[in-house]
């Protein structure tokens, strides 16, 4: 006798029925979406980006069988039709298995590279099962949209012609969509995570305890509130190293470094921060050090530690560096919640500074460069225009994994020398422009440095830099030739995949340890800075040397 279920008949009925492209599109998208990306992935982030990648070849195989029947090219016999979905069915089922086999192997050599352990052996079941359950709901998702198309489209039809009244519906439903995801599910999404930023911006740490030096940001006689500097502000101003700690770690006579941070409690608007950033600069003498460092923070409004403890050490402390808070919230939220706000700061806290700096005499005034981590580089790379600096340029500027977007290394990117690869490329002479990676390695170059010049900090493995959006359609340029150190021999590319892979690599890019991914080492500050401020007495053995001795933590 045969059984009825007719509670569940509904979403059985909304579950997909694949044709036979949709099957094979289907597995080999799944397929590819568990090769390696530029970091390893845990198993909640494979299960997305493999039940995503599940969903668009399944849709991009429906569109195909419809333009085939649109075209009225003939179908095969039902039989035919029948015998071949069970052996494709079959070969897909055995393909995709051996593939969450082989998954595994491929993210462990991944994390082999990295110097992180393997992955578990459950890994491939739990992939299975999420990117399954995913797949279903965005199949439902997709089957519930169309009902209410057609269903609006029905109704339009007492009114309307069919053509219209099927481009009116699907135009109504698209908004209706957008609106509940964007505009109420976005929306309080976006609230919690700024309340939870801002608690813990507000947050005081034992860690970072009030200075008492009068020199210090926050100190009695300071300009600013220590409780107004944020959590992460004041992380900065009780950072190490103290003049002691850089004496003991060169041997040489240091000066105690000056750091100034301004948070968004310290002012009401980017110009007033800006003001109070080079009052206090001037308060604290901070134009008599050789080297200033403005430092535009991430959307945090955190300044990297290893890259203040690096520069610090390298200019045995005879260094001020500067900053001001654009935002609390992670840098790829600040960046889709209010993209110019980090702009408009940086803007007007490199022209505050600058106009100063340069109305000091030239054998007088420290030399001024630039810094700035991930959306901190893309905004310093922004604060200012090639006008407002010819006359009188600054000298340089070290920008650690830029944005994919960043104007200046894009250009300079797609502008490199023949045969050198895009994840470590070389620009004309590299007297201007130069290249790093994490083992201390540069672009060619076959001049000294010049009066302005610009070194980029980048790691192949990290997806901050090297997402590319085009990967949707065409192979990047960093997937050509020899792979860099750290990228897995095993990562292919493959249109739409190969995007959805790097957006997710983007977004976990930080889970890799130091010196991997988006998490850039003291190490690798430390040559970048002795580099870019051009000291011949850091020697690499000097340079070995100091990193043996400061072992930050993290």
């Amino acid at each position: 006798m045969k059984r009825e279920f007719p509670a569940i008949r509904p979403l059985i009925g909304w579950l997909p029925k694949p044709t036979l492209p949709a099957l094979i599109l289907a597995t080999l998208f799944f397929v590819v979406s568990l090769t390696p990306g530029l970091v390893p992935r845990d198993t909640p982030a494979q299960a997305i980006l493999s039940g995503v990648s599940l969903a668009v070849g399944h849709a991009i195989g429906l569109i195909l069988s419809a333009v085939w029947r649109k075209l009225e090219f003939p179908p095969l016999p039902r039989r035919v039709q029948i015998r071949l979905r069970i052996g494709v069915g079959i070969l897909c089922l055995l393909v995709i298995s051996f593939a969450l086999w082989q998954a595994s192997e491929w993210q462990n050599g991944l994390r082999a590279l990295m110097e992180m352990p393997p992955v578990d052996t459950v890994r491939p079941l739990s992939i299975a099962a999420g990117a399954a359950a995913l797949f279903v709901v965005l199949i439902w998702l997709a089957r519930l949209s169309w009902f209410v198309v057609r269903k609006t489209a029905d109704a339009l039809a007492r009114i309307l012609p069919g053509p219209q009244a099927f481009l009116v519906a699907l135009t109504l439903t698209a908004l209706l969509f957008w609106n509940i995801g964007n505009g109420v599910l976005v929306r309080a999404a976006f609230t919690t995570i700024d309340r939870v930023y801002a608690g813990l911006d507000g947050a005081f740490e034992e860690a970072s305890p009030r200075p008492e030096d009068p020199l210090k940001t926050g100190a009695p006689g300071s300009l600013l509130e220590w409780e107004d500097l944020g959590r992460t502000g004041r992380a900065m101003i009780a950072a190490s190293p103290d003049r002691s700690e850089i004496e003991a770690a060169t041997g040489r006579p240091a000066l105690e470094p000056l750091r100034v941070y301004v948070g968004l409690n310290s002012a009401a608007n980017p110009e007033a921060r800006a003001a109070l950033a080079l009052a206090e600069l001037k308060r604290i003498g901070a134009f008599s050090r050789s080297t200033l460092v403005i430092a535009t923070p991430t959307g945090t409004g955190t300044v990297n530690t290893f890259g203040q403890q690096a520069l610090e050490y390298i200019t045995q402390g005879d260094v001020a560096t500067v900053s001001v808070q654009y935002s609390y919230v992670a840098s790829w939220l600040a960046l889709l919640t209010d993209p110019e706000y980090g702009v408009e700061t940086a803007r007007a806290v490199f022209a505050e500074v600058y106009d100063h700096w340069r109305s000091l005499p030239r054998d007088a005034r420290p030399a001024l460069y630039l810094n700035g981590l991930s959306l901190g580089a893309l905004n310093s790379e922004l604060s200012h225009d090639l006008h407002q600096v010819v006359g009188d340029p600054y000298d340089g500027a070290l920008w650690a994994g830029p944005p994919f977007n960043s104007p200046t290394w894009s250009e300079v990117t797609r502008a490199r020398n023949p045969d050198t690869p895009a994840w470590l490329p070389t620009y004309r002479d590299g007297r201007a422009v130069r290249f790093m990676n994490q083992s201390g390695r540069t672009s060619s170059t076959t001049a000294a440095w010049g009066s302005y010049r610009i070194l980029y900090l980048q790691y192949p493995s990290d997806a901050v830099t090297f997402f590319d959006p085009r990967a949707a359609w065409r192979r990047p340029d960093w997937m050509a030739g020899p792979r860099a150190p750290d990228v897995s021999p095993d990562l292919r590319w493959l249109p739409a995949v190969s995007f959805l892979q790097l957006a997710v690599d983007m977004m976990t890019a930080i889970k890799p340890p130091r010196g991997y991914g988006h998490r850039y080492s003291f190490d690798s500050y430390v040559r970048a800075w002795a580099m870019l401020l051009d000291r011949p007495e850091w020697s690499d053995d000097a340079l070995e040397a100091l990193v043996a001795h400061v072992t930050p933590p993290g």
